[in-house]
């Protein structure tokens, strides 16, 4: 079976503490963090008087500088580039701890009343500086919140706080109450349960199981004025808008998600994997098409191009397409019988399943392999971009993304693999991979990121699958949405008029005073 292999936390070198973040590889070699911030320019002092409130409402609270680093870092190649240059990101800023949703409540009444920046944060594992708090003001910290609250077993619904992290609480699902969210992004350990809902996170079994948005059937948010609501639980209902959803990818703009309510499965006992061989990265997507237009819904249905075919797997003559499926075995093999079809009929070559299947199942959760085998000089730089679109455009997203990224000065190489597929379309997973001079390391950062984010948008793609938006994509979010950007705008404005809420991200406007009173 795919997923209970996995509960064991696959970045365990010995510096990992379970239920807590764990810092970035790089961090341990970071010049001492004494620098000007990387990442903030204009910030919102919190007053000493504001502090002894803060520290009469929560669990605890953190002013040193060095702690205030240590709590903010994420794992943002924007970050590092900052960082790995002397220059922290976000080191101004109040971390307040809180232990009980009361206290959730109390900081954010406090933060309302004063007019200072609230930012969310919990595992830290963003990818996309979504955490960081650039206006400084207070970062809460949920990870205390880390309790299954309860399991409704005929109804199969899990009640959980938001601060829980992935292994912790996919282990007490497995082990306590014989279930699985199936729900495996690569940042599963160091990443919490609430996190998943305000980037809108996927698993890499997504096909089977669905993003956190299919799984969420409740969950209770902090609003901006420290007022709780509960929104769920059942699982359909035409009572107007879906008012779930809305929070469901907010990062913590719109409030502070402090529980939820996720469907599961039961645990699969039988799973079966198989690989191919295509071509060309288009006719591998022709295949992926055709298998979930049939009906077929695989746990794992992904496509590497040859040079990622290369890297992961060791087969650079082809694009390899990696099928797995795990549950009842009627259903699997009934699955696996339609992909086996339908890629007998347009590969050219079937490889090794079980050998592909058991590599992956390795590996898959290990970061950091964007370098694949380039040195890493000081000037070197590597990141993911995960777009989606209609399988009608994806072959020329795929090699117009690739020929953009790798045309700007500085670019070694820019691939992708396809990573989640639907009926109507899928996911591109891209990585780009950088070598400047270091002090152009960011410059060469933003180019490759506008390079790509020009053809996204011309094509009408979706800029983001699942990592969410942060700081990273902010500046591309009105021309992506549209004139559906001024919704957007007017939810903000409606529920927090302050702009207190993460101030930055999603391309909204950050605080609207600057000043603590």
């Amino acid at each position: 079976m795919i997923s209970r292999q996995t509960v064991t936390h696959p970045f365990n070198r010995g510096d990992y503490v379970v239920g807590a973040p764990t810092p970035p590889r790089w961090a341990a070699d970071t010049p001492p963090g004494a620098g000007p911030a990387s990442l903030q320019e204009r910030v919102v002092p919190v007053p000493e008087s504001v502090v002894a409130e803060l520290r009469a409402a929560a669990a605890a609270v953190h002013t040193d500088r060095d702690e205030v680093i240590l709590r903010t870092r994420d794992w943002w190649a924007g970050t590092s580039i900052g960082e790995t240059a002397g220059r922290p990101a976000t080191p101004e800023a109040v971390i307040v701890e809180v232990a009980h949703e009361r206290q959730v409540a109390a900081v954010v009444r406090i933060c309302h009343e004063h007019r200072i920046p609230l930012t969310v944060s919990a595992g830290r594992s963003n990818v996309l500086g979504a955490a960081l708090p650039i206006h400084g003001g207070v970062v809460l910290d949920v990870c205390r919140l880390n309790r299954i609250l309860s399991f409704d077993a005929e109804s199969m619904i899990v009640e959980v706080q938001a601060g829980m992290f992935g292994d912790l609480f996919e282990q007490e699902l497995q082990e306590t109450h014989g279930a699985t969210t199936g729900h495996w992004p690569s940042a599963f350990a160091i990443s919490t349960v609430g996190g998943w809902a305000a980037c809108r996170g996927a698993g890499q079994l997504s096909t089977r199981y669905g993003k956190i948005e299919d799984m969420i059937v409740g969950l209770d948010v902090v609003l901006p004025d420290g007022t709780t609501a509960s929104y769920g639980t059942y699982p359909r209902a035409a009572t107007g808008p879906d008012l779930r959803q809305l929070f469901i990818g907010s990062e913590g703009t719109l409030g502070v998600i402090t529980r939820l309510r996720l469907r599961t499965h039961r645990l699969p006992d039988y799973a079966v994997g198989v690989a191919y061989g295509f071509d060309s990265f288009a006719a591998g997507l022709d295949a992926c098409r055709e298998i979930l237009q049939r009906g077929a819904t695989p746990a794992a249905l992904r496509l590497y191009d040859a040079h990622e075919s290369g890297t992961h797997f060791g087969h650079p003559e082809t694009n390899l397409l990696l099928i797995a499926d795990e549950g009842d075995p009627a259903l699997v093999d009934a699955v696996m019988a339609v992909a086996r079809e339908v890629c007998g009929q347009r590969a050219s070559v079937t490889l090794d399943g079980e050998k592909v299947f058991a590599r992956w199942l390795d590996e898959r959760m290990i970061v950091g392999k964007a370098a694949d085998g380039f040195v890493r000089g000081p000037g070197f730089v590597s990141d993911t971009c995960e777009i989606a679109g209609p399988w009608a455009a994806l072959p020329e997203l795929y090699d117009r993304v690739v020929a953009a990224i790798e045309a700007v000065p500085g670019t070694l190489r820019a691939s992708a693999h396809q990573s989640h597929a639907y009926t109507d379309g899928a996911c591109l997973y891209f990585s780009l991979r950088g070598d400047v001079e270091p002090d152009r390391r960011r410059e060469w950062y933003r180019a490759a990121w506008d390079a790509a984010a020009e053809v996204l948008i011309e094509h009408g793609a979706a800029i983001s699958h699942h990592h969410g938006v942060g700081l990273l994509r902010s500046p591309y979010m009105e021309r992506a949405l549209g004139s559906g950007f001024a919704t957007l705008l007017a939810v903000k404005q409606a529920l927090d008029p302050r702009g207190i809420m993460n101030p930055g991200k999603l391309g909204l406007p950050g605080p609207s005073d600057t000043s603590a009173h």
